[in-house]
């Protein structure tokens, strides 16, 4: 995926609406084939897919604005490396999840939206530029409450896939720093 215009995050958002078809068609059978399970093998390709399957139509709606606006701003500000943070973000936080996470499928893009927000705010922190550095407030004003959803508590939501994402967006910014 082609993350240096806007037809890479285009095509990750119509892939996810894709599959959620698919997935409701189903009976959202791809959860339980492709969803990451925690500590079992065969939910290993689910840190691939987690980020493309959804629980319903509601959670699939509820990531495509994050997704949508961090997307953007990710490739606005960080065009060279944001192939690479995503992909950092979604190995090492899904490889979080599926170490530590609970006994439960996990699935949805949140673990992503998360790690773009902690990727763009790190950054900033990191890069000490003025440009990621505004985008770092910007992100932190608009999206700061996300930091609650890092926290366990709310039955049904995998804050595992929050925090790990957020984490491996940390991760990311400063593994690679000075490179974008």
């Amino acid at each position: 995926m082609d993350f240096k215009n806007f037809g890479g995050l285009a095509a990750l958002l119509a892939v996810i609406w894709g599959v959620e078809a698919v997935n409701l068609l189903t009976g959202y059978a791809l959860n339980g084939w492709l969803g990451l399970r925690p500590r079992s093998l065969g939910g290993l390709d689910g840190i691939v897919f987690m980020p493309l399957l959804h629980g319903s139509l509601t959670h699939a709606a509820a990531n495509t604005a994050p997704l949508a606006v961090l997307g953007a701003l990710l490739i606005l500000t960080a065009r060279s490396v944001a192939l690479m943070a995503s992909l950092l973000i979604v190995l090492l936080g899904g490889l979080g999840v599926w170490v530590f996470g609970t006994a439960a499928i996990h699935v949805g893009a949140s673990g992503l939206i998360f790690g773009w927000f902690g990727f763009l705010v790190a950054r900033g922190l990191v890069e000490r530029r003025l440009v990621p550095l505004l985008v770092a407030v910007g992100v932190a004003v608009i999206y700061g409450t996300m930091v609650w959803g890092v926290l366990p508590g709310q039955p049904g939501v995998s804050w595992e896939s929050h925090f790990f994402g957020a984490l491996a967006g940390i991760v990311a910014a400063r593994a690679l720093r000075g490179t974008g």
